[in-house]
Parts: C-alpha cells; structure tokens; sequence
C-alpha cells in the first residue's frame, strides 16, 4: 500500500509538473507577443512620425524653390530697370 501511495504522489506530481510547464510556456508565449506587438507598434509610430517629417521637409523645400524663383525673377526685373535708368542718365549726359 506504501508503494501505491508513494507511486500516486508520484503520479501526481509529474501530472502538476508538466501541467506548471506547459501553463509557464504557454504565459511566456503571450507574454512575449505582447511585447512582440508593442515593440512593433513602436516602430510603426516612429516610421510614421519619420515620414511625416520627409513630408513636411518636401513641402518646405518646394516653398523655397518657389520663393528662389520668385527672386530670381524680381532681380531680373530690377536688373532690366537699372539698364534701362543708366541708358537714360547716359543720355541725359549727353544733351547737357
């Protein structure tokens, strides 16, 4: 009867070992794709955040293009205008 009962804790106990087992890598699994997701839902923001900025930093650089064509075009102007002021002082000077 000794051996029965020594072999029924026995029996037991193996069944609530691999039991606690299965359950600790069963937890460690879920536990380990949580962090998996939100690792990874980190990275997403953070690549978000990164083409955000890309974004904004093109349309920054398209205002500055528009802007530098803006002045190119106004110091044209302003080139042609001072042509055309010193050809009038030139001629000015020449019918005093």
């Amino acid at each position: 009867m000794t051996i029965e009962v020594a072999l029924l804790i026995s029996g037991v106990s193996l069944a609530f070992g691999i039991y606690t087992g299965i359950a600790a890598i069963k937890r460690n699994q879920k536990t380990d794709a949580k962090q998996d997701a939100s690792e990874l839902t980190t990275v997403i923001v953070k690549l978000e955040n990164i083409g955000n900025g890309i974004t904004e930093i093109k349309a920054e650089m398209t205002n500055v293009k528009n802007d530098i064509k803006d002045d190119r075009e106004r110091i044209i102007r302003l080139e042609e205008s001072a042509k055309q002021a010193h050809k009038r002082l030139d001629n000015i000077e020449l019918y005093k």
